[in-house]
Parts: C-alpha cells; structure tokens; sequence
C-alpha cells in the first residue's frame, strides 16, 4: 500500500485556496465565452446569418463546450483514476488556459471567411475538454484531505470559484463596456478578456506547485485498470441519476448569466452594463451564501438540501422571468437573486455529495461524468432552447418559464431517488454505490 498522509489544519487551508483559485481561473476561461457569445460573437463569427440566428450559432459554438467536458471527466477522470488527483489539476489548467488565449487571436469572418467559426469550434471544444477534467481533480483533492466532519465546508473553497471565475470575467467585460466604444470593443476589445487568461493560467500553476497527493489515492492497493468501464459497469445508474439532479443548476446559472443577457441586451433594450450589474450581483450573493449552505449539508446531510433547492427552483422559474421581462434594474436582480438561492442550496454540497457517492477507485471519473453530463443536459442546451422559446412567445417568455421548471422537476426527481450520505472516512475504499 502507499504510504498514506495526512495534512494539518494550516495545510488544508492552503490546499482549499489553491482549489478556489484554480477553479476560478479555468471558470473565468469558460464564462468568459459565454458573456462574448452573448454579445458579439454572432455579428463577428456569423455575420452572414439574421441578428438571432447569428446569436443562436454563437450559443451552439458555447454548447460544444458542455459537450466536450464528458469527453474531458473521461480522460482526466482516467488520470485521476491511475496516476493521481494532482497531475490532473495541472494539465487541464494548461489545456484551459492555452485555448483560451487562443480564442482571442482567432481572426473573424471577414478576415479568413469560415475558418473562423471552424477555429471557434475548435477552440471551445478544447476550452471544456480542459474544465471536464479541472472540477473532479479540484474537487477530489480537497474532499478526500478534509476531515469527515468538515468535509462540506472545505469542498465549498473549490465551488465557489465558479463565482469568482464569473465575476471577474464580467468584471472585465464590463470595465471595458464602459472604457471604450461600441466599435472599439467589437474590434479589439472583446479580445482582452482572453487574453488575460494566460495571466491567470500561470498564477494558478504556480499556486499548485506544491499541492500533495490525496490521501485516498495514496491508500489503494488496486487501481482500476480502466475507470470509465467499471464506472458504466457498476455504477451507470448512479452516473444517469447524478446528471439528470444536476441539470437544473447548471440551466438556472446559464438561463441568468448567458441567455437572459442575449434576451435583456437585444430583446428588451437594456444596456450591457446594467444587464451586467443585475447578474453580477446576484451572484456576489450566491458565492457569499456557498460555505452557509455547505456547513448546513455538514449538519443535516447532503440529499435534504438538494431537495429543497431543485423545489424552490421550480417554484420560482415563472416568477424570475416576468421579473426580468420588467426590464426594471431592481426586478430583474430580485429574480435573478431567487434563482441563485435555489442553485447554491444543491451546488453549496454537490463538491461533498458527489465524491461520497463513488468508491475511491473509480470516484475522479465518475464523480466528474456525472457531473459534466448534468452541464450538457442543462448548461448547452439551455441558452439555445431559450433563445428559440422566446422567438414563440410575447414580451413575458412564459415558454423559457415552463422549460426550466421542467428541467427543476426532473432533477428533483433524480434527487430524490439518489440515497442520503453522511460524512464517513475517505482514506479506505467505499463500498460501491449504484
């Protein structure tokens, strides 16, 4: 057997951190493409297109990303799975962060014709193939060093990068909105934000540089040989239950932050920057309330506040899009908010449930399948059925309404047959779940 360690308190926190910035970094990277997509992406890439045709092949090329980032869990989930956590966290911030800044350079369509869109592709393609590998590896560093009974806290460091990743990526957007014009950002502009992701990139490497091997990993004697097959062997049901309860936070996040940004800018007339404003500071409120609902997972379980969250989701779904169709800076926000308080009341625990649910052997690549396929169930396909359902409807999209109280309903209905864990050891393997 490996020689297995442990890490003190001072240690953990050190180890959370560098989580927290590594998932904000490569989330900066993916939502960074997003905010683009949703504001010239279409006219720059797709200019042959009409304006919501142009907007909706812009979101496709934002879907192929979700779609990559199953294919990504599998290969760093292999990783993870044979050689260890860490080099994980490591490549897939390379791989992120190199794509990334390559996006910024790809020339437009005027320039090199088609090759542009097919560039694009390309690049978000890879963009998520990185970030399918970047959760599981953070996430699963951090959950199997935390002691059992603060497990939940210390997996929110890593979800609440997201958050930031977000923020900082709009922050920039915004910053730039308001410092240059409307011809500037669309010719060079738009550009920086990735650009500025090799910056990033390299701080997060030299943040884990020094991160240790997790100690559920030191202590296995037998390594899965090949992790996906025993995954979909003997853990399919779980795989299917985990990403159907998932898809409703990744469709609530993306219906705020992508597709409500489209419809506010080119349906309602509302500005960017106030658009911007409205979704950034809801979810300052979402990354601020994550460790809360993580210390109450710690203390009543995991499954009772997944539950919860995907209710209120589907209870607040009409409510936050007649809220934002006002156009009213406050309203929209009120929505917005409501929506990222039913999120983080099932995300603030995912990081601690996940993991628990799959033995030691197989967990990087089934923990990080379950959850990327819960992003394309909701995340890719979300902004495109939206922008399509609105296309249907009056000034208030009802449509978009019903679409994500369905999705809420589905995953409320995965959770509920999921089983309930409570904070056990992770240094031995787990009896298989599913």
């Amino acid at each position: 057997m490996h020689d297995v360690r442990t890490v003190r308190a001072p240690s953990m926190l050190r180890l959370a951190v560098a989580s927290l910035a590594g998932t904000a970094i490569e989330f900066y990277d993916f939502f960074v493409y997003g905010t683009a997509a949703a504001l010239v992406l279409g006219p720059l890439f797709f200019p042959t297109f009409s304006p919501l045709a142009g907007t909706l092949a812009a979101f496709a090329t934002f879907g192929v990303g979700f779609v990559a980032r199953p294919l990504g869990s599998v290969l760093f989930g292999h990783i993870g799975d044979r050689h260890g956590r860490r080099p994980v966290l490591v490549a897939s911030l390379l791989l992120t962060g190199a794509s990334t800044v390559a996006v910024g350079c790809v020339p437009t369509y005027d320039t090199i014709g088609v090759a542009a869109p097919v560039l694009l592709l390309v690049l978000r393609f890879l963009q998520g193939l990185g970030l399918g590998g970047e959760w599981g590896g953070a996430v699963l560093l951090t959950a199997e060093h935390a002691p059992a009974h603060r497990r939940g806290l210390w997996t929110s460091f890593p979800q609440v990068g997201p958050s930031l990743g977000f923020l900082l990526a709009n922050g920039v957007v915004l910053t730039l909105s308001a410092t240059l014009s409307e011809a500037q950002f669309a010719q060079w502009g738009w550009r920086v934000p990735f650009w500025a992701a090799g910056v990033l990139a390299a701080v997060g490497l030299w943040l884990r540089s020094s991160l240790v091997e997790s100690p559920s990993f030191l202590g296995i004697d037998d390594h899965a040989r090949v992790p996906l097959a025993e995954v979909v062997r003997d853990h399919w049901r779980l795989v299917l239950l985990t990403a159907g309860a998932l898809a409703v936070g990744y469709a609530i996040f993306y219906a705020v932050t992508t597709w409500s940004l489209a419809y506010g800018t080119e349906r309602l007339g509302v500005s960017r920057g106030v658009m911007l404003t409205c979704i950034m500071a809801a979810v300052v409120v979402k990354g601020s309330l994550t460790p809360v609902a993580a210390l109450l997972g710690d203390r009543y379980g995991r499954r009772p506040l997944c539950l919860a969250g995907c209710a209120a989701a589907a209870v607040w779904m009409f409510p936050m899009v007649a809220l934002l169709a006002t156009g009213a800076p406050l309203l929209m926000f009120l929505g917005f908010l409501g929506a990222m308080l039913a999120f983080i009341t099932m995300f603030g625990v995912i990081a601690a449930y996940l993991p628990e649910l799959y033995e030691p052997r197989v967990r990087c690549t089934g923990a990080a399948v379950g959850y990327n396929l819960g992003g394309v169930v909701g995340g890719a396909l979300t902004p495109i059925v939206a922008t399509a359902l609105v296309e249907q409807g009056g000034r208030v999209p009802w449509g978009v309404g019903a679409y994500l109280t369905g999705v809420a309903l589905l995953s409320l209905g995965c959770f509920a047959l999921l089983p309930e864990t409570r904070p056990v050891p992770m240094v031995v393997a787990e009896p298989a779940t599913g």
